[in-house]
């Protein structure tokens, strides 16, 4: 078992930034891909970013392309997300997700951590 707690978020203007942290504990070695998440009231789950095992590898959804950045610090156990310019549509719950394959489907992902609300407004 894999166990994934997600901090960082908050409350922040438009254009401000944030940088959410993933710290994982239990059987990683098993983990290949960490990735993010995000949830809206109303909306379903849609990915955000993910990242391989050696950092090499880094998707992004359109929508995040060029103002978040994915990291991960294997040494720490602990993947991160860095979101600059943000607005209002950035709002969410944002989740943090760990695999042992690939991909942008919430179903790719076996382990998911509680979430973190970001609110992005005025």
């Amino acid at each position: 078992q894999v166990q994934l707690v997600e901090s960082g978020g908050g409350l922040v203007q438009p254009g401000g930034s944030l940088r959410l942290s993933c710290a994982a504990s239990g059987t990683i070695y098993s983990i290949n891909t960490m990735g993010w998440f995000r949830q809206a009231p109303g909306n379903e789950r849609e990915f955000v970013a993910a990242i391989t095992r050696s950092g090499n590898g880094k998707d992004y959804a359109d929508s995040v392309k060029g103002r978040f950045t994915i990291s991960r610090d294997n040494a720490k156990n602990t993947a991160y997300l860095q979101m600059n310019s943000l607005e209002p549509d950035d709002t969410a719950v944002y989740y943090c997700a760990a695999t042992t394959d690939w991909g942008r489907q919430p179903v790719a992902y076996d382990y998911w951590g509680q979430g973190t609300q970001v609110t992005v407004s005025s």
